[in-house]
């Protein structure tokens, strides 16, 4: 056991230094702004836009891999949909808002790191591929079916909003260059190939350092009923759905590993984002960021001894 938590350890050291940062003033709250606004806006999406252009899509975009992942996803947004409304009786805007912080992994800034130090840097070509339509796919289902709630937006309205919503996203604009490259075949100059690589070595650090400082701005607080349903769903259920589906669908042992340990990661921030984007359950997603962060020091070691 010792030996997987220092697989998965170093990763939550950076991020307990940049919490640890903030906690003692010694890094600002603008500061984390800054750093969290350049590397979500800029060297994630450089990494995102590397990886699909570069990526052999023949080979990796595999569609038992993507129903394996997804329909964990899927099946996660609804259970912490319901299980908001009928169990614990929270009002439907709030439930889609549970419900978004079960489907949404936190894929970058935990699960690559996490897979490149268990399995190599040459195996996360799976990760990539369920990367490049985790944010339009979980983006789709939480606004499509928020919308649809709260009533005010039909037909092509209903179809702007949600576009205006995901391409507005600095993610989805790399992502979808990327994929014009790869499927363009338009070479990257060798200037322009370095640049980015410049970049992408900033962008994990300095994004899972920023991520602590995001960390220590979610107090405890909240309804420990919901918080402990979303972690279920997000570090158990959806784990244990894909590698079902997984094995039955008999992924590859890479495909297996990538897809399985991406789905046992815990909420992403935008899981707050979402939340404070309709003004609803902003206390228990960010609470659930926090509580499933520290969590997955432990489950993810668990997974990849699961894994093998």
């Amino acid at each position: 056991m010792l030996d997987l938590l220092a697989i998965v350890l170093p990763v939550f050291l950076v991020v307990g230094a940049g919490y640890a940062a903030v906690w003692r003033g010694l890094f600002k709250d603008s500061a984390v702004d800054g750093l969290m606004t350049f590397t979500q806006k800029f060297a994630i999406p450089c990494l995102l836009f590397s990886a699909i252009a570069t990526l052999d899509l023949g080979a990796q975009l595999n569609l038992r891999l993507l129903i394996s992942f997804y329909a964990g996803s899927t099946l996660c947004f609804f259970a912490g949909l319901f299980g908001a409304r009928l169990i614990f009786g929270r009002p439907w805007t709030d439930s889609v808002a549970i419900g978004f912080a079960a489907l949404f992994a936190n894929t970058v800034l935990l699960g690559l790191p996490i897979s490149e130090r268990a399995y190599g840097s040459d195996a996360l070509g799976p990760n990539y591929a369920i990367i490049a339509f985790h944010a339009a796919f979980c983006y789709l289902l939480g606004i499509t079916t928020m919308e649809i709630i709260r009533a005010e937006t039909r037909g092509l309205r209903l179809a702007g909003t949600v576009a205006k919503a995901m391409f507005q996203n600095s993610l989805m604009i790399g992502i979808g260059l990327g994929f014009i490259v790869n499927l363009s075949g338009l070479p990257i100059p060798n200037v322009l190939r370095e640049a980015l690589d410049l970049m992408i070595r900033a962008a994990l650090p300095a994004a899972l350092f920023g991520l602590g400082g995001v960390l220590y701005r979610y107090k405890p607080e909240g309804d420990a009923g919901v918080i402990a349903m979303i972690c279920g769903l997000s570090l158990l259920v959806h784990p244990i759905v894909t590698y079902s589906l997984g094995t039955g669908l008999n992924l590859s042992q890479p495909q297996l590993q990538s897809a399985v340990l991406t789905a046992a990661m815990a909420p992403g921030v935008n899981t707050y984002i979402f939340a404070d984007m309709y003004g609803c359950a902003r206390r228990v997603a960010a609470t659930s960021v926090l509580v499933g962060t520290a969590l997955t020091v432990v489950t993810a070691a668990v997974w990849i001894a699961v894994l093998g």
